[in-house]
């Protein structure tokens, strides 16, 4: 098989909210100048950043926290519901543990400080696009020393199916399958042999049933439910 045989890999579509004119700018001009990535959306307000989302959504959102009418948690927490099968990253200057939980909690997959260069970014979006959390060291540590710091959990029972489950169809039972497995939605629409739009399509259907806006939470409800073998 030839190269022009593969089919082309698909777009990153890109939003970003970030209200830094200056590295709005790298981060567009990152975007705009890869092959592989589009911008689709770019707002420097959380106002704006909410409107965007009533349009096409994005593959990754990049969130800046601190705007000027508001913090970019209420964009991250809107995004997950909207746009479900969005990723979305944090770019910032907060490195606090308030604000690193809470955008997680929010539905944020990845966490970077702007000590990350524009450039680098653009390796970053599509670790993330990919099924990757990129997180800064320094708030990688801050988190794994939260939960080492937590009371341990209680052991969970076996888990069997409950009447209250979600009812997924058998193609959504295997995406979700192959979720929990780690694989990527690229990975799972060639193993499935369908677009990644459909898988993505298969996701957000997951997601909305789970009443969930993360891999993790999907993993955890569907765990819950005994939906998984």
């Amino acid at each position: 098989m030839t190269q022009q045989d593969h089919p082309p890999h698909p777009l990153i579509h890109v939003a970003i909210v970030e209200d830094d004119p200056d590295f709005s700018r790298a981060l567009c001009a990152v975007v705009e100048g890869a092959p592989d990535m589009r911008l689709t959306g770019q707002a420097g307000s959380q106002a704006d950043g909410l409107a965007m989302l009533s349009g096409p959504p994005a593959d990754v959102l990049l969130v800046d926290l601190g705007l000027p009418d508001g913090s970019g948690i209420a964009v991250i927490r809107a995004a997950a519901r909207q746009w479900p099968s969005c990723s979305i990253m944090v770019s910032t200057n907060f490195g606090d543990e308030t604000h690193v939980m809470r955008s997680i909690e929010a539905g944020a997959a990845g966490y970077l400080l702007k000590d990350s260069s524009p450039a680098r970014m653009g390796d970053e979006i599509r670790s993330l696009a990919n099924g990757g959390s990129p997180i800064s060291p320094i708030i990688a540590r801050q988190v794994l020393t939260r939960f080492r710091n937590a009371p341990p959990a209680p052991k969970p029972g076996p888990a069997t199916p409950d009447d209250d489950a979600p009812q997924l169809s058998q193609r959504e039972k295997e995406v979700l399958d192959y979720i929990t497995k780690g694989f990527t939605v690229q990975e799972i629409a060639g193993l499935m042999q369908l677009s990644h739009f459909t898988v993505k399509t298969f996701v957000r259907r997951i997601y909305s049933k789970l009443k969930v806006s993360s891999k993790a939470e999907a993993i955890f409800e569907a765990r819950n439910h005994g939906l998984l073998s």
